[in-house]
């Protein structure tokens, strides 16, 4: 069934008396990650309303690639941002890294995405691409040993999607011609430019990552916030309150983890 745009004003609200937050794709950057923790704790205090504290969605793709996903997985799954209300959705690398540990040599191709990086984070030897079945098993059977409860915990509850107000947050995109609850997993956590280059207009206002962006993108159609934090040293969130849309970021040069942080709020962009 095509959908067609709700009858309404055409200026997205958040949820009415609430502030938000979304972060884009973290891919194993632990230090781009505390400093954007520690910058959304710190403005928690000004932005609780009566109704509430501020919600903190992140979008998915907290593994792979970068240096440190265990220590990325560590410090969501302890509940941070404190202060805030945290929802967190599954990207398509949290779907690929469960899938791998259900049947780890269907999945070999995760080891090309960044999924070595990540097995070796939590101490785990890459088997070789052209290695055994049972050399894939065994490095399924050890990641899943070395992976702590609660990093096991927070992957499995991962949300595929958050309806807040007019926005739809969601990792990579969505199909437009369906409802949000009709999403299949192929769009909510793979939509490239099916999505992104589409002019058709949804129920919801989009918040998504996936698709990486110099600059944090928004129009009236979606607001885009993957800044490719593991290459660009630059990790983004988009603040949402009524009908306004700004931008936060961390930056850090990418030299060495432990060169000093500067983390800096973008100019604010209204929408």
């Amino acid at each position: 069934m095509r959908l067609f745009q709700r009858s309404k004003s055409p200026v997205a609200r958040f949820l009415e008396g609430r502030v938000g937050y979304a972060v884009g794709d973290i891919h194993g950057r632990s230090d781009l990650l505390a400093d954007m923790l520690a910058l959304l704790e710190k403005r928690s205090v000004e932005d609780t309303r009566l109704a509430g504290p501020p919600i903190a969605i992140f979008l998915g793709d907290y593994i792979d690639r970068g240096h440190d996903s265990a220590g990325v997985i560590g410090l969501l799954a302890s509940g941070r941002p404190r202060h805030c209300e945290c929802r967190y959705l599954r990207g398509n690398h949290e779907q690929s890294l469960m899938a791998f540990l259900e049947n780890p040599t269907a999945q070999r191709g995760w080891m090309l995405q960044g999924g070595a990086e990540t097995l070796m984070s939590y101490g785990v030897r890459p088997p070789p691409f052209d290695g055994s079945k049972e050399s894939w098993q065994q490095a399924a059977d050890e990641l899943r040993r070395r992976m702590p409860a609660p990093h096991l915990e927070f992957l499995n509850a991962l949300e595929r999607y958050v309806e807040l107000g007019d926005y739809a947050f969601v990792h990579a995109g969505v199909d437009d011609t369906r409802a949000l609850a009709d999403q299949t997993d192929e769009a909510l956590y793979w939509s490239r430019g099916n999505f992104t280059d589409s002019k058709r207009p949804f129920t919801h206002r989009v918040v998504h990552g996936h698709t990486p962006v110099d600059q944090p993108f928004a129009d009236a159609r979606r607001v885009a916030v993957d800044t490719g934090a593991y290459a660009s040293g630059t990790l983004t969130a988009a603040r949402f309150e009524g009908e306004t849309v700004t931008f936060l970021t961390a930056r850090r040069p990418n030299v060495t983890v432990s060169t000093p942080s500067r983390t800096v709020l973008a100019a604010d962009v209204n929408w």
